[in-house]
């Protein structure tokens, strides 16, 4: 509650929180949710538009094809946002980034405002490129620029918001695409077109507000800059010892320019960081809560819930990860990050083996069929508890300013590329492995807990230049470690190059 407070207390903050999640990972939600309720109007719609200009329909095998198109484009323009962000966020500033971001949304807005009128199916499919690689800017720029604008205190639970936007996304999307709403025949390119909203939210708040601090003095050498925004955003007058820690890091990256993302798996001072990036960012891609999502339909279905109410269920499975991540931001600070994880993948592998037994005696015996569904509930929840929210921090707090951004596209490429795999082996995997299909999935999930457990620190209440110095003892033997290099007096950054 005294995190709350402070935050409250600074109410710039607050507000710079609420700008950047809603045109930044609340967008990436909203958009991967959103699609599911017009599927079949575009398909029709995709169709039609053929006839009319060939005279011929579409088989069904094309339709399907172009509407497969329509969705994997979403990761992999991803992908490209992802490896654009990091050059992006050195060049123009993390809040820039953001608003520059926005363009790719009212052009994507327009494209599929406009599509049925123009009679164009490939107008979606460009759409949903643009969108794909906004989304993939935005979840790489949000995190890093919370993480260095929040205090030590807070840094946590401000760079956790970023997963309350996405679970926030995904039920706004859910909701928005009710058949009451804007899910019917006559009015998906407005759904679709809807993105729009949150975009210019952001583009009239978020130029109110300041840059991260630690771009301004670390990247810019902007020292009366930097204290204006620290100001504002600690809403008090007195940021000394703040400004003397930034001066500390600022001297610590003297003479550095931003590293290039194959340089972090060259430097030896960097190998745990790097390992735990990429072993904690592939098992929450892989732990399965994506395709939780896909198997709840069925397992509703089976439960006997009417094929008309089945939509509001799904809603509750978004709402489950929404309070859940929730929960995890006003506790982060208390707990730490490891136990989060730990408990989080163990709660994911316990209820992910009830889901399994459940599935492969649901056909004898009736109730069966309500505990799968109870598990897919209790399983999201996990999700949301800790991997949800927790390994998008990693890249903010295990690398210190000048691979900060190449971490973030190591992490943003190693996310889209992840989700493209599961969404290509998921179909195959449910056709070979049936009632088992969690258990690859379940494995993951031990690992990274295990992975947790062993071989990530603690950062809770540390500064950068601590955890620092912790990794760099981890990393080296204590013979070999010499601790930072400070270079004497700062100078201005130059490192717009990645």
């Amino acid at each position: 509650m005294g995190a709350l407070r402070r935050l409250i207390q600074g109410r710039t903050l607050l507000l710079t929180i609420c700008a950047a999640g809603i045109g930044g990972t609340f967008q990436f939600g909203y958009n991967l949710s959103v699609i599911n309720a017009p599927t079949l109007y575009i398909q029709e719609f995709t169709n039609d538009t053929w006839r009319a200009r060939t005279g011929r329909p579409l088989s069904d095998r094309l339709v399907l094809l172009v509407w497969s198109l329509i969705v994997s484009l979403y990761p992999l323009g991803g992908l490209f946002g992802a490896l654009l962000a990091g050059p992006l966020a050195v060049m123009v500033g993390r809040k820039k980034s953001l608003l520059v971001n926005n363009i790719l949304v009212v052009a994507a807005a327009a494209l599929f405002g406009f599509s049925r009128e123009a009679g164009s199916f490939e107008m979606i499919i460009l759409g949903r490129l643009l969108m794909g690689v906004s989304a993939g800017v935005s979840m790489n720029i949000q995190p890093m620029y919370l993480g260095e604008s929040a205090p030590k205190e807070l840094r946590g639970a401000a760079a956790m918001t970023s997963a309350i936007f996405v679970a926030l996304g995904i039920v706004m999307g859910q909701v928005v695409g009710l058949r009451e709403l804007l899910g019917g025949p006559q009015v998906w390119p407005l759904l679709l077109a809807s993105c729009l909203v949150p975009a210019l939210f952001q583009l009239v708040i978020l130029p109110l507000l300041p840059e991260s601090p630690r771009y301004l003095l670390i990247d810019r050498g902007d020292t009366r800059a930097c204290l204006a925004a620290l100001q504002r955003l600690r809403g008090r007058e007195d940021v000394t010892e703040e400004l003397a820690e930034l001066q500390e890091e600022r001297t610590a990256c003297q003479g550095l320019r931003a590293r290039r993302p194959w340089e972090l798996f060259q430097d030896p001072t960097l190998r745990r960081q790097v390992a735990s990036l990429v072993v904690l960012g592939s098992a929450m891609e892989l732990c399965g809560n994506d395709s939780m999502y896909a198997y709840a339909s069925s397992v509703f279905r089976a439960a006997g819930i009417p094929e008309e109410k089945i939509q509001y269920a799904i809603m509750g499975t978004g709402s489950c990860e929404l309070l859940t991540a929730c929960v995890s931001c006003m506790v982060i600070e208390r707990v730490g990050r490891r136990l989060l994880l730990m408990g989080g993948y163990s709660l994911m592998t316990f209820w992910g083996s009830v889901f399994t037994v459940a599935l492969n005696l649901q056909s004898s015996i009736p109730w069966m069929s309500y505990l799968a569904m109870f598990c897919i509930f209790a399983f999201i929840l996990s999700f949301g508890i800790g991997p949800a929210g927790v390994t998008g921090i990693l890249a903010t707090e295990l690398f210190d300013q000048m691979a900060r951004p190449a971490a973030y596209m190591i992490c943003g490429a190693l996310l889209w590329i992840m989700l493209f795999l599961v969404g290509l082996i998921y179909p195959f995997l449910m056709e070979g492995l049936s009632h088992f299909l969690y258990v690859p999935f379940l494995c993951v999930c031990v690992c990274g807990a295990i992975y947790t457990c062993f071989f990530l620190p603690e950062t809770k209440g540390k500064t950068f230049l601590e955890i620092s110095e912790e990794l760099h003892r981890l990393n080296f033997s204590q013979h070999q470690s010499q601790g930072p290099l400070w270079r004497g007096a700062a100078e201005v950054i130059q490192s717009t190059e990645l």
